[in-house]
């Protein structure tokens, strides 16, 4: 199945939009895993087991593992959710963009050596920054291209010959950049008529949604926003009001239960 594919099923069949942002931060980890030298692996592969009916996917972000020296326990994360929950894809959270062959070495980075569904993108150097991505068959990206920090207004607001940069993002990776058909955009959920103006131009995109839970977006707002003509057709991630809803001896349970509030809102919201 493509990237897509996998996503369509787990939208309709398992009836869910959420994603769980696995950011791992040993600091606010339970007690029990003090000491563990695999304790970012153990922490993300109990969150994974406890979540993974729950989601449409997982986004591991690179920088929580690679700061800590982990990227062999990232290896060995993706490696369990493909082989224990191998119908939930895999978004490596990387935000990737560089020209020629060093965009060449980051593909194979996200695709060969963790062999991800899917990578995040930069478009800030242009097309040439994403297309060695696209020569991975059945293999996703998504494109940085409304976000849900503030400082994004600096770039992606400006308006060039009567659109603004974000739009012209949306209107590109809808057309002429998608070759694979593996494309989609990040579009946070701070900014839900943005995600709007992101709809109408890319109306059969999925949307990568983060910014709801701890950053405050408005899931009611967001999902009204950018669900597509099938209910379909988005990824809202939330990661910190899952992963560290409990430090307590019930902090599997509680990253369950944070999970199926989170899940149902969406889907109040979706319907």
């Amino acid at each position: 199945m493509t990237f897509t594919e996998m996503l369509e099923a787990r939208w309709q069949g398992a009836d869910t939009l959420l994603c769980v942002g696995l950011d791992p931060n040993p600091s606010r980890f339970p007690a029990e895993l003090a000491d563990r030298p695999d304790a970012i692996l153990a922490f993300c592969r109990e969150i994974v087991d406890a979540t993974a009916d729950l989601v449409c996917a997982f986004k591991p972000q690179i920088a929580y593992f690679a700061s800590c020296g982990a990227e062999d326990q990232l290896e060995e994360l993706i490696t369990y959710i493909h082989e224990k929950h191998p119908e939930v894809p895999v978004i490596l959270d990387a935000k990737r963009g560089d020209i020629g062959s060093t965009a060449e070495h980051y593909a194979r980075e996200a695709f060969e050596r963790y062999k991800a569904d899917c990578v995040t993108l930069s478009p800030f150097m242009g097309f040439d920054t994403i297309k060695p991505y696209l020569a991975y068959e059945g293999k996703g990206a998504f494109v940085l291209c409304r976000t849900s920090n503030k400082g994004g207004d600096d770039f992606q607001m400006l308006t060039v010959d009567g659109e603004r940069i974000f739009e012209r993002i949306a209107r590109l990776a809808s057309s002429e950049w998608n070759l694979s058909g593996q494309l989609g955009l990040v579009t946070g959920a701070t900014y839900p008529a943005e995600i709007a103006s992101v709809r109408r131009l890319a109306p059969t995109l999925p949307l990568l949604v983060p910014g709801i839970g701890a950053q405050g977006g408005d899931v009611e707002a967001c999902v009204k926003a950018g669900i597509d003509a099938k209910k379909g057709g988005m990824v809202i991630n939330s990661g910190r009001a899952i992963l560290y809803a409990s430090q307590g001896e019930d902090w599997r349970e509680a990253a369950r239960a944070a999970a199926v509030a989170t899940r149902d809102a969406i889907n109040a919201a979706r319907r």
